[in-house]
């Protein structure tokens, strides 16, 4: 290589370096824009981690009373729920295909805001995959350069009713993965209902046949395992990356407040969603087997008569906050039983990050986040006998307890300001279409 072309190499590479770094508009978008899971954890969080490194930040979705961000338009899609008036639901079977109104209020949103990035999460049903289409003709009329990255919380890319479990057995499922999406519709997936189900099925072959998911240019798989799921579609293929979530633990908490109302005498933790699909009834049934062992319960769910009817729960029902991280912080450990195929559950993180060792449910993302032996163990999903034996065994051993909890700290995960800086000075740098 001559000596002029060198210089050009690395004047490019200096050139892309800078522009990486430098500040960025981001839009990022996500069904609810109001406190309602996962999904918007993660997105309340990138969002302030890139406003604090200069970025700025929009965001677009349904409008909702509790809301919490926005955009400076005011911009948003109607707030689509299942359980609408007579007249509006013989629309519904449209708006969650293909929604024109999504695509028109997003369209105000760009046309202002203008984004180097759109940061798009959770949108099959109520944005619909529509708006990809907008974000498509937008930088092809104005000419512009907007990277269109997307983060994998479930597989509903790939399958309908994103949980991979169907809902009427509770059968762990990738029919619809490897085959045809009208599985969602013959074993009643989304909710055991055959009209959902069918609408599933339907708007998933639409955009399959049509290769929608091909604008994305990069797709943010928060576990390998979810990467190894989509990466069964050809057209995806290509886009994943796997990047495990942040964690967000506030050190400047005081110890003395977290532990205020929590009780000093030792205890077993579960906290999380009271369902079915999270495992709650084998934990329950393992719990009933050790009536010598105290547990606390944290949350809320179509379950909770069943966890208050154990002498040996306390049910402190659902807590945020610095509540809940007292309440973690003082677990002697957690248990994480879900019997669904969880990405990269921000709840093991948290313990983990808090010192507080995990015996989890050995499916899906959870086993790369815990080191089976050093600060968690593993057990057989849905096998209420092993996770007894496990509870068990682990709660008489306190030498153990100790080297678990010892071995566990936030330095295992990426900071929210360490992720942030992946995603403004790589991922969102990718080429785009």
């Amino acid at each position: 290589m001559s000596l002029q072309a060198e210089l050009k190499k690395l004047l490019k590479a200096r050139l892309n370096r800078i522009r990486s770094f430098s500040s960025m508009k981001i839009l990022i978008i996500n069904k609810f824009l109001h406190p309602n899971g996962g999904s918007e954890t993660y997105i309340f969080g990138i969002g302030k981690g890139l406003e604090k490194l200069g970025h700025e930040v929009q965001y677009f979705g349904m409008d909702h009373p509790k809301r919490v961000v926005g955009n400076r338009v005011g911009s948003y899609a109607a707030n689509v729920d299942f359980h609408m008036g007579k007249v509006k639901r013989l629309a519904y079977p449209f708006r969650v295909i293909y929604s024109r109104q999504a695509r028109k209020k997003l369209r105000a949103v760009l046309a202002d805001f203008r984004p180097d990035a759109v940061h798009l999460n959770n949108f099959n049903f109520q944005l619909t995959p529509s708006i990809l289409y907008e974000i498509r003709d937008f930088r092809k009329k104005n000419r512009q350069k907007i990277k269109i990255v997307y983060t994998a919380h479930d597989s509903q890319l790939l399958c309908p009713n994103h949980l991979m479990q169907q809902f009427l057995t509770r059968e762990r499922c990738t029919r619809c993965i490897t085959g045809s999406a009208f599985h969602c519709a013959k074993y009643k997936c989304i909710h055991g209902s055959l009209m959902k189900s069918l609408l599933g099925s339907i708007e998933a072959a639409i955009y399959r046949f049509l290769k929608t998911y091909r604008l994305i240019d990069t797709i943010i798989c928060p576990s390998h395992f979810m990467k190894n799921v989509l990466d069964n579609n050809k057209i995806l293929r290509e886009k994943t990356v796997a990047l495990h979530n942040f964690v967000e633990i506030n050190d400047e908490m005081n110890v003395d407040e977290l532990f205020s109302d929590v009780d000093s005498s030792p205890y077993v933790l579960y906290f999380g969603r009271y369902a079915p699909e999270k495992g709650v009834d084998t934990l329950l049934n393992a719990v009933h087997m050790l009536p010598e062992i105290p547990f606390v319960f944290a949350g809320a769910g179509p379950m909770e008569h069943e966890v208050n009817e154990l002498e040996n729960i306390t049910n402190k029902g659902f807590l945020a906050g610095r509540a809940l991280t007292g309440i973690i912080r003082g677990a002697e450990f957690a248990v994480f039983p879900s019997e669904c195929y969880e990405n990269c559950p921000f709840t093991v993180m948290e313990a983990l990050s808090l010192g507080t060792p995990v015996i989890a449910a050995d499916i899906g993302g959870t086993p790369e986040l815990i080191r089976a032996g050093i600060n968690g163990e593993l057990f057989a999903s849905g096998d209420a006998e092993e996770l007894r034996e496990k509870i068990y065994l682990l709660w008489n051993d306190p030498d153990r307890r100790n080297a678990y909890q010892a071995a566990c700290n936030k330095s295992l995960f990426l900071s929210v300001d360490a992720y942030c800086r992946k995603l403004a000075h790589g991922i969102y740098c990718r080429a785009s279409h």
